[in-house]
């Protein structure tokens, strides 16, 4: 578990490590430059680098330990539902999050496929957000697998890095929508027009927007101000 720095969550709780590339949204990806250096720094959990999939069963008892409620992205690191990870060791995640219903826990994934085809067997309760990735319209479909056929709660979308349009995005079912810039060394740029349109389009139909970043090399620099303002709207958090 860490203190994150991610603007639309407060924790990053890690029960897996590892990844591969899959889609034009991977090229940069933060999880891998940080597992390089977590590895170089002696850190034990990331000893077998980024390209090797490990669950952590000594990580299922974090969230037990946490004395006030938290909003906690699982897998900041990892994709939760990549092929490697077993649906046993997924059913066990799901179960510390049905546990702790104080914690909002928001999960993220590219592999829609996999969630797809995995979420009857799991349990879907109320503090469980689940996200899919989409970057640009040639993963559109992640939208449509995820967010209207599970039984997520709380269903929303990260389009983060945004290097492409998004135009008339289907966004029944969905409760929220974060858009953000790529950062890094060698960033793909974000036109303003783009994000404008994703902000009409979550206006339109009533979904919460969050606008975290417009990334590029000094994302501090280029700031979270979209319109002369911060967007920070998230759905209600309902906790037991």
């Amino acid at each position: 578990m860490a203190n994150s720095s991610i603007e639309w969550t407060e924790l990053t709780w890690n029960p897996t490590t590892g990844c591969s590339k899959i889609s034009a949204g991977c090229k940069f990806c933060y999880a891998e430059v940080m597992t390089r250096r977590l590895k170089g720094m002696g850190q034990e959990k990331y000893k077998y680098g980024f390209k090797v999939v490990k669950p952590h069963y000594e990580s299922l008892n974090i969230p037990y330990t946490w004395k006030t409620s938290k909003i906690v992205f699982v897998n900041s690191m990892s994709d939760l539902f990549h092929k490697d990870i077993s649906l046993d060791f997924i059913k066990q995640v799901f179960e510390v999050m049905n546990d702790n219903p104080q914690h909002v826990f928001q999960i993220l994934t590219k592999r829609s496929e996999r969630l797809f085809e995995v979420h009857k067997e799991l349990k879907w309760t109320h503090n469980i957000w689940m996200g899919v990735s989409v970057e640009d319209g040639k993963v559109v479909d992640r939208i449509d697998l995820l967010m209207r056929k599970t039984r997520a709660k709380v269903k929303f979308l990260s389009l983060e890095p945004l290097i492409g349009p998004l135009t008339n995005l289907n966004l029944k079912k969905i409760d929220w929508v974060i858009v953000g810039g790529e950062s890094g060394h060698r960033p793909r740029p974000m036109n303003p027009d783009w994000v404008l349109d994703i902000q009409d389009q979550c206006k339109k139909v009533g979904v919460a927007f969050f606008f975290k970043q417009w990334g590029g090399r000094n994302k501090k620099a280029t700031g979270r101000l979209l319109n002369g303002r911060t967007y920070d709207e998230m759905p209600p958090i309902d906790q037991i």
